[in-house]
């Protein structure tokens, strides 16, 4: 029978898990109750009692109203993970959160807000393994076409994105192995994309943004139950990531400035393409430019240089940051629509989680005073005659005994 704080949402604790990317056993010890009370929080046979809520609402930094609130429906697309295929579970549950939890932020502001129109171009494959290359390179250069980007390098890949309609985030997620995840949303029509900031940097940041492009364009239909083959999953991360190389290098204008295949030559280029040495190789290699053979002796040559870990002009572009959630925030608050105070408790969120996803300063939702609640005042010039004192000495206040 179930007891305890009436309306408490198992899912919500859950979700709160999951994005902790921790155990039952863990947040039971945190909690100071046991595993198998947990786990029927969960299930919702078992409430917490007003304790325990607080005790949970504590160690987990989410508030107590949380675990009240009806949770919004997300649909049945799959979730799209940019990472390697070591990376734990726990890694994607964290993403896959943060992702719902920018869905719920988009889905609240939308109320007073119309985001930018949807404008992506997808095929409607439902079996990754029928998609050609060819196929690949199309999407990518219709992309271009419908967005007017010409055939030069994309100025800003993040700002593109948002303008074609994605709900984009950019923060860590606290794995280095995990660089992104995207899907698209069945509750609003728009498709969300978050790019890990772990260990980035703003040229890797550019691909890892185009390749949640590619997932989007052409993975919209694809049918889940092709993620949990290890062969197709692979084929879907290599095709995401050929959109991506199709897309940021167009095949018509990229190839006319290779003159010669060097590593010197391909860092002439980084600095006009924004594109990483490792991926110019990739795509010389896919468009025909060098064989196996040279393209082996490149890599070779990046490792004896030191380039594996960070290469030549990776600190000087800068990292492209989200604007869309950003402006909607500031928008709403500043034209007085809702005070910031009352727009995190309708969220829900952590404050700074909500700042988090939404690109705002870290200390956006701290509690300021209101201007009207001050009392204002001045103090008297020196040497200004006062009744209370003959040489209009300024009065200090008494201090207290601790």
């Amino acid at each position: 029978m179930r007891k305890g704080v009436s309306g408490f949402n198992s899912e919500r604790l859950t979700q709160v898990r999951k994005f902790l990317g921790i155990t039952r056993n863990a947040l039971a010890s945190l909690v100071g109750v046991s595993p198998a009370t947990i786990s029927n929080w969960e299930k919702g046979t078992q409430a917490p009692e007003n304790e325990k809520l607080s005790r949970l609402s504590e160690v987990v930094n989410f508030p107590e109203s949380w675990f009240l609130k009806d949770i919004a429906s997300h649909g049945e697309k799959p979730y799209f993970f940019r990472s390697q295929a070591s990376t734990a579970k726990s890694a994607r549950g964290v993403s896959q959160m943060r992702l719902d939890f920018l869905s719920e932020i988009s889905g609240y502001l939308s109320k007073w807000l119309v985001w930018p129109k949807v404008n992506i171009p997808f095929i409607e494959e439902t079996n990754p393994l029928n998609i050609s290359d060819v196929e690949v390179e199309k999407m990518a250069a219709k992309c271009r076409e419908v967005w007017g980007l010409g055939l030069g390098p994309i100025n800003n890949v993040v700002l593109t994105l948002e303008n074609a309609g994605v709900i984009f985030t950019r923060n860590e997620i606290g794995y280095v192995k995990m660089d992104g995840v995207s899907r698209w949303s069945e509750t609003d029509g728009h498709p969300y994309v978050l790019v890990a900031a772990d260990k980035a940097n703003g040229i890797r940041s550019r691909f890892d943004a185009a390749h949640e492009l590619g997932h989007l364009v052409l993975h919209r239909y694809v049918d889940g139950s092709h993620l949990n083959s290890s062969s197709t999953y692979k084929e879907i991360e290599r095709q995401a990531d050929l959109f991506a190389g199709c897309f940021l290098m167009p095949s018509e204008s990229f190839v006319n400035e290779v003159v010669w295949p060097t590593l010197d030559n391909f860092l002439t280029l980084k600095r006009r393409w924004k594109c990483s040495i490792a991926s110019m190789i990739m795509r010389c290699y896919q468009l025909g430019i060098i064989d196996d053979d040279t393209k082996l002796r490149l890599f070779k040559g990046i490792s004896a240089r030191g380039w594996r870990k960070g290469e030549p002009y990776d600190d000087q572009v800068p990292f492209e940051m989200p604007r869309l959630l950003n402006r909607a925030v500031s928008m709403l608050v500043d034209n007085s629509h809702i005070s910031k105070g009352e727009l995190a408790f309708q969220l829900g969120l952590p404050k700074e989680l909500i700042a988090d996803l939404c690109g705002l300063p870290e200390n956006y939702f701290s509690e300021r005073p209101q201007a009207e609640n001050l009392v204002e005042l001045k103090l008297k010039p020196r040497g200004v005659n006062s009744s209370l004192g003959k040489s209009g000495s300024v009065l200090g206040f008494p201090k207290r005994n601790n």
